[in-house]
């Protein structure tokens, strides 16, 4: 029995899989998002492989309640860095002790501006900065790093003529 529902189970994924996954990519514009909703669904019939009686319907309704659920999300995040943004070139910040490192985070160009802003300013792991941003980890370390360099130049020269 076990063994007859694991082989139905795996022609069905080679069956469905590849399509469902590309429904799923011009849905989303992403492999890597299109490959997790697709995985997701399979997970869920998977989980009601005894009950669901039409498995291609199953795995497609499934599959479209979480693109709508990444969509939500997405315009969630996006959203919020907005309002980040927006706070941040409105509203000084108490955080920072010197003015001149505000004006200076708020001088950076909006790339590398709301990485720091989110990272260092609202405490998020670098993982939820790429969430936000919709960039790469990498490239959310590489940017900070950037943004750091900047401000450690300009701090430099502001220091030197103080002097």
């Amino acid at each position: 029995m076990k063994r007859s529902r694991d082989s139905a189970a795996s022609e069905l994924f080679a069956v469905l899989y590849p399509r469902l996954a590309g429904w799923c990519r011009r849905l989303v514009d992403d492999d890597e998002t299109a490959h997790e909703i697709a995985s997701e669904a399979f997970t869920r019939l998977w989980a009601r492989w005894t009950k669901v009686e039409e498995p291609r319907g199953f795995l497609y309704v499934t599959a479209a309640n979480i693109v709508r659920d990444h969509w939500r999300k997405t315009e969630r995040e996006r959203r919020a860095v907005r309002q980040v943004t927006q706070e941040a070139a409105v509203r000084p910040h108490a955080e920072p002790a010197d003015p001149s490192v505000r004006l200076l985070v708020q001088s950076l160009p909006e790339r590398l501006r709301v990485p720091i802003l989110l990272h260092y300013y609202a405490d998020m792991p670098i993982r939820e900065v790429s969430a936000l941003t919709g960039r790469k980890e990498g490239t959310v370390k590489a940017d900070l790093h950037a943004a750091r360099e900047l401000l450690r130049v300009h701090l430099r020269r502001s220091l030197d003529h103080t002097l």
